[in-house]
């Protein structure tokens, strides 16, 4: 069997694994044990990212005609690569992490929703909070006011039930305050 025939499949499963991700990072994982390595593994599989080692030439014939195109210029010594489908910040996430307490880590590149970025650009990426805790910190936003509104309104009827005289305070304004506050404004 030719040396063609038998690099197809790794070619093929190269580009397998590239179709439809988000985000691809490549590393230099040169100098770590086998327990750093199996560290940085299992935080990648934490977060959804699949992560493998291939000859470059292997990852160049299957990243022409791609987005991926791209990481040529980084395909130089080992490299490993860390594929997100799902969250495209987490591979510079996780491996950026990493990288902070094992220096032998080395982030060469990598692409980001079809932009390339290198080693400092991928380091920028990973500051980037994962999808799920932005969507939380927003829904907290959004829900903060309705909440304070929600305890205001509750006052008012508890001390309206007690039979107490309802007063705006600095807490809680008075009702047509309130409504005046959410009412949306209009020019006549």
């Amino acid at each position: 069997m030719a040396k063609v025939e038998e690099k197809q499949p790794v070619v093929k499963e190269i580009a397998e694994r590239i179709d439809g991700a988000q985000s691809l990072v490549l590393v230099d994982t040169r100098g770590l044990t086998v327990v750093q390595d199996t560290e940085l593994r299992k935080a990648l599989r934490a977060e959804g990212v699949s992560f493998k080692v291939y000859k470059n030439t292997m990852m160049h014939i299957a990243f022409e005609g791609t987005d991926f195109a791209g990481l040529d210029q980084f395909l130089a010594g080992p490299s490993a690569m860390a594929i997100s489908k799902e969250d495209a910040t987490a591979p510079a996430r996780v491996i950026a992490k990493f990288a902070k307490g094992n220096d032998k880590l080395e982030i060469k590149g990598g692409i980001v929703e079809g932009k390339v970025y290198d080693a400092a650009g991928i380091a920028e990426i990973a500051k980037i909070p994962s999808r799920e805790t932005l969507l939380s910190k927003m829904l907290g936003s959004l829900q903060s006011p309705v909440t304070n509104f929600a305890r205001v309104i509750k006052q008012i009827a508890e001390k309206k039930a007690e039979g107490a005289p309802v007063e705006a305070t600095a807490e809680a304004p008075a009702p047509a305050e309130a409504a005046a506050e959410t009412a949306p404004v209009t020019e006549a």
